[in-house]
């Protein structure tokens, strides 16, 4: 089981980040440790699908570079999701199914340029 996973963001990005985990995707925002919060970024509560949540830390990197390549996956409720992105004017990617057979899933972008997958569960 993964507790957390931790994404790079740049400073000053957290109500964007906001807005896209907890507004679009309906995440709940976790409270940060005090000598964490003085860092910057934000925590969201991943709800678990078949399993315990997890959490997504978005941390604040002086030298930021989005990763396009390098992602986290979360299993959801793939038709949702993706309803939720392209109605908020996310890209929605969807990946060739023959790549992963038996796996429905599809890729976006987070509002400071990191790549998501979202897989069905």
């Amino acid at each position: 089981m993964i507790h957390h996973v931790q994404v790079a963001v740049p400073a000053g990005s957290e109500d964007r980040l906001r807005e896209f985990y907890h507004g679009v995707l309906g995440w709940t925002e976790l409270p940060k440790p005090p000598l964490l919060a003085a860092r910057g970024g934000c925590w969201f509560k991943v709800p678990g699908r078949g399993g315990p949540d997890g959490e997504l830390h978005a941390g604040v990197e002086q030298d930021f570079r989005p990763a396009r390549k390098a992602h986290p996956a979360f299993v959801v409720d793939l038709p949702a999701v993706a309803d939720a992105l392209a109605a908020a004017g996310h890209e929605v990617v969807w990946a060739d199914e023959a790549e992963i057979p038996g796996r429905r899933r599809l890729h976006t972008y987070d509002p400071v340029g990191n790549r998501l997958e979202f897989l069905d569960g």
